[in-house]
């Protein structure tokens, strides 16, 4: 496998489930030496989650592959021991636990950084490491909840509702390698490492932007408005004959297109629908008049007909259709394989970056559990095997 971009930086990745795992996937797949650091009883808690392939979560596969991993008893103090030798020779720690918890365990980031002072310390939590609420626990539900993304998600006469995906913890994970990153750039000038502390309230509070700008600008408290965008139209999806579809008419330019293709130039000048802010307001009736037209096509003909003619439209893809879609899954690659180890082959999801002088691509299997403990503890440490027997005899690893 060819270097990556974090060729050489090491990673020690204490994180469970998904924020922060997700974080230590994304660094792996473009180089990093990624240790995953594991409690021997049990490892990861997705270990157990589905789905399942011959009894192995493939949920564990997918955020954990390009890793090594190792097992180690934080509690115990020979493990302890040990940890502090890998911090001394990383350049990266990262984890998700409640705040407070590295403290209580004595591994803490000020005692981290007396250890190893260029040392960056990554953390990822519900509330983060300041404020009333940071001793919380904290999930990807309660982010999305508190941050505000499931009060405006939803039809008007329906529910808050969380999106279908982990937004929060893919969120927090994002925004904890972006901060890692950071850090590493201003460690290469200065040398000193730093402390990166990122809440998944946080995250989603900061990707609401517009959002949160409109009430901020008027005192107006947005509200849940389906698939509509507040702040032009027709942006919203749109029924075919056969499915869903999406129009994204989003100025001046683009509607007059959409006119034209539908047949009704005179739209064009109709006053209702001038300007943006006049199609947003009277969005009722735009959505009635493309509707008309919409479900008298295909999907496809729709896409077709829009697209070619330079106005953005797309299908609904349901999730079948999204992973053999020719230009996500056949030209971005976004699907690639791993041989993983009792399962077989996998298909995977890949990472969004695509660069131009390296890869940033699953490298290598999800390990099991304590697998690369020799390698690391004993090779890389330089731990005898005698060592390494006691560890494990006692239960440190």
């Amino acid at each position: 496998m060819e270097k990556g971009l974090l060729e050489g930086v090491i990673v020690l990745d204490l994180g469970r489930v998904l924020a922060c795992p997700y974080c230590g996937m994304l660094l792996a797949d473009m180089g990093a030496t990624v240790i995953k650091v594991e409690n021997p009883k049990g490892g990861d808690d997705t270990r157990k989650m589905g789905p399942f392939i011959n009894d192995n979560s493939v949920y564990f596969a997918n955020f954990n592959r390009s890793k090594l991993g190792v097992s180690l008893n934080l509690k115990d103090p020979k493990a302890k021991e040990l940890f502090l030798d890998m911090v001394k020779k990383a350049d990266v720690v990262i984890e998700n636990y409640r705040p407070g918890t590295m403290e209580k365990l004595g591994l803490g980031y000020e005692t981290l950084r007396e250890v190893n002072p260029g040392i960056i310390y990554g953390s990822v939590s519900g509330f983060g490491h300041t404020g009333p609420l940071s001793r919380r626990a904290g999930y990807d539900i309660v982010g999305q909840a508190m941050g505000g993304l499931m009060s405006t998600t939803g039809w008007p006469d329906g529910p808050a509702t969380r999106s279908g995906t982990p937004l929060g913890d893919v969120l927090g994970g994002l925004n904890l390698a972006v901060g890692v990153l950071a850090a590493l750039v201003n460690k290469q000038r200065t040398g000193l490492g730093e402390k990166v502390d990122v809440a998944l309230v946080d995250s989603v509070a900061s990707a609401m932007e517009n959002i949160t700008m409109i009430y901020q600008a008027t005192g107006r408290v947005p509200q849940r408005i389906g698939n509509r965008y507040e702040s032009t139209y027709p942006y919203d999806s749109f029924p075919a004959l056969d499915g869903d579809v999406i129009v994204a008419a989003g100025n001046n330019k683009l509607f007059g297109i959409l006119c034209d293709v539908m047949g009704k130039p005179e739209l064009k000048t109709d006053p209702r629908f001038a300007e943006v802010k006049d199609r947003v307001a009277n969005h009722e009736q735009v959505r009635e008049l493309v509707s008309a037209w919409t479900k008298s096509h295909t999907i496809e003909e729709v896409d077709r007909l829009l697209n070619s003619a330079g106005c953005p439209a797309s299908p609904v893809n349901t999730i079948d259709r999204m992973v053999k879609d020719p230009q996500i899954a056949g030209a971005r690659g976004m699907f690639p394989e791993i041989d993983q180890p009792g399962i077989g082959k996998l298909a995977v999801t890949a990472t969004a970056q695509k660069l131009t002088r390296t890869k940033s691509c699953p490298r290598k299997p999800a390990p099991g559990l304590g697998e690369d403990n020799e390698r690391i503890y004993g090779q890389w440490l330089g731990r005898s095997e005698e060592e390494l027997k006691e560890l494990k005899a006692c239960g440190a690893i």
